[in-house]
Formats: structure tokens, C-alpha cells, sequence
């Protein structure tokens, strides 16, 4: 990614991951995510990417445009991942996972599952409940999200990720339906009483993605 430092945090047979310093831009991003999957071959190791992005808006491959209720100036971006239409920018932790899915024997849900679990899990670790929805995938904390997920897989290989709100604006949440859902209240780790920051959750949250992943 032009710009951003990495800084890696582990490493291990099967998995590394990277924390970038920074605000990435989200398109170099995605270019990169792509790049790395074409390249990939089945003895690449997986990746675990944490970062956060300029604002932006980003729509799902089958995304619906009528779920962005105004223009207010924050650039939309179409991609290639499932779901509907969410928001990036600094103050959430973006957690992309570039993962080799028939080595980790993954369908889909399971996946899914698995990562909505590391939320859970590091939410529970500060007294907070939440649940995943079988309905609406995601993170959620008495109804209101606090995390969404999206992902590509191509080839038997996955990227994008989840992202967690932690101490972000959320007003442009109030310009969408988040992930498609009309007056879905959005919130984040620091309104729920978390004092950590973003730099301890991430390192957290990768932690946990690796129990849930990996079995460790």
C-alpha cells in the first residue's frame, strides 16, 4: 500500500499479521488485496492486514444505490465484496483477512461465523454482550452494530474483512441504511465505556481472529 508503513506483529507457519501505520487510502488498498490474492500460490501463508481508511463509503458487488439517503461528499466506492453499503474512516479498526480457504477446510458461513466470534470474544473480555444475527452478518450490541463484515472469495481464497468501530465520527452513518437496513443504529467500543484505544484493540482483535481461525 503506497504510504503505509507495516509493522508486523507475529508471524507463524500459517499466518501473519501486519498493522499499518496510518490512514490508507481504501482503493490502493483494495488493489493490493487483489494483487496479493492473483500472486498467492497454496504455500502462501495467510494474512491478517489491520488498518483504518480515509472516509469512505463502500457498496457491495449487489449493493442497492438507494441505500445512500444523501450526498454528503464522501466518496462512494462500488467493490467486489458481498453485502450492502457501509462506512470506513478513522477510528475503526479495519481487519482484512487474506485467507487461503481450503487449507483452513472454511466454507463461507463458517467463516463468517468464526470472525463475528473474535468480536464477541474480545467484547466479552470487556463485560460487554454481543451476538452475531444469522439474518444480518455482523456484530451487534443490544441491537445497535458496532461491527460489519464483507468478503470476496475467488478461487478458493478470501479477502476483505470486518471492521470494528472504536472511538470514530459516526454521523455519516446517518447518511446510509447501514448494510441495508433502514434506521439500523450504528455504535462503538468507546460509547459502550472501553477506555483501549485502537492500538491495543487491534492487537486484540487479531489475537482473537487467530484463536477462532486457527483452533489455538
Amino acid at each position: 500500500m503506497p504510504g503505509i508503513r507495516p509493522v508486523e506483529l507475529s508471524q507463524g507457519s500459517e499466518l501473519k499479521v501486519q498493522r499499518y501505520s496510518g490512514l490508507a487510502d481504501y482503493l490502493s488498498t483494495w488493489q493490493a488485496m487483489k494483487d496479493f490474492t492473483a500472486s498467492r500460490t497454496e504455500n502462501t501463508p495467510d494474512e491478517i492486514w489491520l488498518l483504518q481508511h480515509t472516509p469512505v463509503y463502500t457498496q457491495g458487488i449487489a449493493g442497492k444505490p438507494e441505500h445512500l439517503l444523501h450526498n454528503n461528499g464522501i466518496t462512494v466506492i462500488r467493490t467486489d465484496r458481498g453485502g450492502q453499503i457501509t462506512y470506513h474512516g478513522p477510528g475503526q479498526i479495519v481487519a482484512y483477512l487474506l485467507l487461503d480457504m481450503r487449507r483452513l477446510k472454511l466454507g463461507v458461513r463458517e467463516l463468517v461465523r468464526r470472525m463475528e466470534g473474535a468480536v464477541v470474544d474480545l467484547l466479552r473480555d470487556y463485560c460487554i454482550g454481543a451476538e452475531g444475527r444469522v439474518d444480518a452478518p455482523g456484530v451487534y450490541v443490544d441491537g445497535a452494530k458496532i461491527a460489519a463484515l464483507g468478503l470476496k472469495i475467488k478461487n478458493g481464497y478470501c479477502y476483505h474483512g470486518l471492521a470494528l468501530n472504536v472511538d470514530m465520527d459516526l454521523s455519516p452513518f446517518a447518511a446510509i441504511n447501514p448494510c441495508g437496513y433502514s434506521g439500523l443504529q450504528v455504535t462503538q467500543t468507546r460509547d459502550l465505556g472501553v477506555a483501549a484505544g485502537l492500538e491495543t484493540l487491534s492487537g486484540e482483535l487479531a489475537g482473537k481472529l487467530q484463536m477462532r481461525l486457527f483452533r489455538i
